[in-house]
């Protein structure tokens, strides 16, 4: 309890306590630090001023020679006037000036800092025209003095510039040609999937420009390049026909085409050539069920042709040899899903063999016409008859029609008989009703 008290008041006491002169470590944390007051978020006219002056003088120095004077003044002003106009301009001397003494990493690295710091600087595109040269100045092999010792220069630092130029400068226009390169410099590193990896994102990323049709070419030539090493990869057979043949549909007006047709028949010819190969090879080390396999796959590949033949004939004599089964292999467990369609199968079949079975259900076909119910009423607005005007009893009035009645024939007066004498009837007496009998007196 005493000591959850003392943490309380520890904060009370500190603030209590007079601010020395510098800062009070507590716990890591440094109490009565202060701060220094920011600078103008503009520069002075006094500021711009000096650093023209400064980059003036720094022209004078390099048209002098005296390039370590100038470099040591450029980059003062990048460092103390990074606000004014001038820096940038100066940040782009450092990187000729670096250039002219050839050191070409310290230069590249300059440029590189100029296109983060000066993304809208006049200078962007000598710079990154200047990245580019010193890459492909890497690329090409040439050769660089280290402590006066001349070597050679590696494609993987070609390889990480091209790539920060594509990184920094991703919309300039040699931005494409920069990821190209990063393939060309991958495959002469022997990497043919990192190649193939650079050449599609330039594929994808710059579709409309020209030189996506050289990296869809060279997608299917890395891959050419792998199947001729000897191995029977036919899925990589594969996939580099599938590219040239997509090279040849997107591009036929390409100088390549040619060559990619050609490219995409050696292909076709190879396939078969390998899978006979590999058939043959199977065969003589008596695996005949690996052997089976790619004579299949000649069959299926070049129908009708002398190849299909021999695969054709090789299979028939292995059944006789070993049997159909073992050319089969041993069959696998089925799963729950593969289990349930062979029953539903089977439950088909046995279905389409009753003798009462009268055919599959037939979807009868629609009615013709549309099946909507139509009223009787012709189409279009309907208009309510006029009323009838007048006594619609009398005729002519509308309601009934006038018409002429037919003249209606005189009656003549019919001859009534005399009436017949009837005879008088008695007269009726009157009767009454008896007395009732009087109940005695007791």
């Amino acid at each position: 309890m005493r000591k959850r008290a003392l943490y309380l008041a520890l904060p009370i006491l500190i603030l209590a306590l007079p601010q020395p002169s510098s800062a009070v470590d507590i716990f890591g944390f440094k109490v009565f630090e202060k701060t220094k007051p920011a600078g103008p978020a503009t520069p002075t006219s006094a500021d711009e001023a000096a650093a023209k002056g400064d980059l003036k003088r720094v022209d004078d120095l390099i048209a002098a020679n005296d390039l370590g004077g100038a470099l040591k003044l450029a980059r003062s002003i990048v460092a103390q006037r990074a606000l004014t106009s001038a820096a940038a301009r100066a940040q782009f001397q450092v990187g000729q000036i670096l250039e002219r003494k050839q050191d070409h990493d310290d230069a590249f690295k300059a440029y590189s800092d100029y296109l983060t710091n000066y993304p809208r600087g006049g200078d962007f595109d000598s710079v990154v025209k200047a990245q580019f040269e010193i890459a492909k100045m890497f690329m090409e092999g040439r050769k660089k003095k280290v402590l006066g010792v001349t070597i050679s220069t590696s494609y993987g630092k070609a390889e990480t510039m091209f790539a920060d130029i594509v990184r920094r400068a991703p919309f300039h226009r040699l931005a494409p040609i920069a990821q190209f390169n990063v393939g060309q410099v991958l495959e002469r590193q022997g990497k043919p999937s990192e190649a193939l990896a650079a050449y599609q994102e330039l594929v994808v990323r710059y579709p409309g420009d020209p030189i996506t049709d050289d990296a869809q070419y060279q997608i299917g030539y890395v891959q050419l390049q792998e199947t001729q090493r000897g191995s029977y990869d036919e899925n990589g057979r594969q996939r580099a026909k599938e590219a040239f043949e997509d090279f040849a549909a997107r591009y036929p007006n390409s100088e390549k085409i040619a060559q990619a047709r050609q490219n995409v028949k050696t292909l076709s010819t190879n396939d078969v050539a390998g899978s006979l190969d590999a058939a043959r090879f199977y065969d003589r080390a008596k695996q005949y069920r690996a052997a089976a396999i790619y004579y299949n796959d000649v069959i299926r590949q070049s129908p009708g042709t002398p190849e299909s033949e021999i695969a054709t004939k090789r299979i028939a004599e292995l059944k006789t040899i070993v049997g159909a089964d073992a050319l089969r292999g041993p069959s696998k467990p089925l799963t729950g899903s593969e289990a349930l369609a062979r029953r539903q199968a089977q439950a088909r079949v046995d279905t389409a063999a009753r003798p009462d079975f009268a055919g599959p259900a037939v979807d009868l076909p629609p009615l013709p016409g549309d099946l909507n119910p139509r009223l009787r009423i012709p189409a279009g607005p309907v208009v309510e008859p006029a009323l009838p005007t007048g006594d619609p009893l009398q005729p002519g009035t509308g309601l009934i029609p006038a018409a002429e009645l037919p003249p209606v024939p005189e009656a003549k007066p019919a001859e009534t008989p005399a009436p017949a004498e009837t005879p008088a009837t008695p007269p009726v007496e009157e009767t009454k009703p008896a007395a009732k009998p009087k109940k005695p007196k007791k």
